[in-house]
C-alpha cells in the first residue's frame, strides 16, 4: 500500500521500522528523514511531501503545522537508523519514479552520473552538491547507496528533492538516450587530460564519476566524449574522495555557466 499525504490513519511500528529498508521504501512509497536538523531543513526545501512526523513527549511543540504521533524515546531509536535521532523524525512521500528507467520529459543543461558510488555519505553530498551548483538531474546505476537510506538523507541535508534522481540497472541507456540528443558526457578518469574548458563550455553536459575504488567501468568510458581529471600533486596523494572530486568538477561547470 502506497502512503500518500492525505493518508495519516495509524500505522503499526513494524512499517516505519521497514522503512530503513530500500524494498519497504518502495512498497510504503515513504521515506524518513531522522534528526530535528534534517527534518528543520526538509521542510524548508519540501513542505508539501511530509506526511506526519513522529515525535518523542519533550519534542512534541516542535514544527506544528503537521500531524505527530507520539512516541517514547527508546520506539522512536528503535525505528530510526542513526544514533541520535533527536527525538524527531519524519515521513516524507518517496517520489516512486526515483526506480523507473525512463528520463523526465524536460532535462536542463547539466546532469551527474553516478556508478556504483556506494558510500551513503558520498552519495548524500554529492546530491547536495548538485543541487548547490544547478544539476537538474542525477542518473544513478542500481549499486549505487540507495539516495532514500538514512545516511544518504542526512549527507544531502535537505536538497534531496531538488534534482530528479533515477536508480536503475538500466543507467547506461539512459545516458545513451541523453547522448543520442546531443548530450556531451565528460567522464571523471585519471588518464583523462586538464581541460576544465570542456565542463565550461559544452551547451548540455554528462558528468560522470565513478565507483570509490575502480573508478568508471569501460562501458561508460566507451560512451564518453571527453575525459577529465583534476591536476593534485600526485607524487603525494594518488586520488580524491569522489564526492571531493565530484564538486570540484561541479563547480567547474557551474563557474562556466555563471561567466
Amino acid at each position: 500500500m502506497t502512503y500518500h499525504a492525505a493518508d495519516t490513519e495509524m500505522k503499526p511500528l513494524r512499517w516505519y521500522r521497514d522503512l530503513s529498508s530500500s524494498p519497504g521504501r518502495i512498497e510504503a512509497g515513504a521515506f524518513l528523514i531522522e534528526g530535528e536538523r534534517a527534518v528543520g531543513q526538509f521542510i524548508r526545501n519540501n513542505p508539501e511531501d511530509v506526511i506526519e512526523l513522529l515525535c518523542t513527549p519533550e519534542t512534541a511543540d516542535l514544527f506544528p503545522d503537521y500531524p505527530k504521533r507520539i512516541v517514547s524515546k527508546s520506539r522512536l531509536n528503535s525505528i530510526c537508523s542513526t544514533k541520535t535521532p533527536q527525538g524527531v523524525a519524519a515521513v516524507a512521500v518517496l517520489p516512486g519514479e526515483t526506480y523507473e528507467p525512463a528520463l523526465p520529459e524536460n532535462n536542463e543543461k547539466s546532469i551527474l552520473l553516478l556508478e556504483d558510488v556506494q558510500d551513503p555519505g558520498n552519495v548524500g553530498t554529492l546530491i547536495r552538491t548538485a543541487a548547490a551548483f544547478g544539476f537538474s538531474g542525477i542518473i544513478m546505476s542500481r549499486q549505487c547507496a540507495d539516495p532514500f537510506s538514512a545516511k544518504c538523507v542526512q549527507a544531502a541535508a535537505g536538497t534531496l528533492l531538488t534534482p530528479w534522481i533515477r536508480r536503475t540497472d538500466r543507467y547506461l541507456d539512459l545516458a545513451g538516450e541523453l547522448t543520442a540528443k546531443g548530450y556531451s558526457l565528460a567522464a571523471a578518469d585519471l588518464s583523462g587530460v586538464e581541460d576544465y574548458q570542456i565542463l565550461k563550455h559544452k551547451d548540455r553536459l554528462i558528468l560522470a564519476l565513478g565507483n570509490e575504488g575502480s573508478g568508471l567501468s569501460e562501458d561508460i568510458l566507451a560512451l564518453a566524449t571527453h575525459r577529465v581529471k583534476i591536476g593534485i600533486a600526485d607524487e603525494k596523494v594518488q586520488s580524491l574522495n569522489v564526492a571531493l572530486s565530484g564538486a570540484i568538477l561541479m563547480h567547474r561547470r557551474y563557474e562556466g555557466s555563471t561567466t
